[in-house]
């Protein structure tokens, strides 16, 4: 059973940064991905990394704010957002798939969720 724990949410102003971390013991051998949910929506794909940590890919609305990098020794996937927006608050989700059966996985395919934590992008 891998347990993924995030970490580094906050409140935060418009135009500001926020690193996001997820660790879990045992996962280097998962596809890392990240969501996020906003109140009254439905859970969104942002950003994923495969297990070796060289290919990743993105959601438009964060490609070139957002950069998605792991650390296989510390067990650790990083979100680093930069430029943040208001409509980037929601809670932000890490989850882990082992063999994704395409790229990027599909939500349904991550096997492992952690507890989120949440991102408030206001001023």
């Amino acid at each position: 059973q891998l347990q993924l724990a995030e970490s580094g949410g906050g409140l935060v102003q418009p135009g500001g940064s926020l690193r996001l971390s997820c660790e879990g013991r045992g996962f280097p051998y998962f596809a890392i991905g990240w969501f996020r949910q906003a109140p009254g929506k439905e859970r969104e794909a942002i950003s994923c990394i495969n297990s070796s940590g060289d290919k990743t890919n993105y959601v438009d609305s964060v490609k070139g704010r957002f950069t998605l990098s792991r650390d296989n020794a510390k067990n650790t996937v990083y979100l680093q957002m930069n430029s943040l927006k208001p409509e980037d608050t929601a809670v932000y989700y890490c989850a882990a798939v082992k063999i994704p059966g395409r790229w990027p996985p599909e939500l349904l395919e991550y096997d492992y969720w952690g507890q989120g934590t949440q991102v408030t992008v206001s001023s």
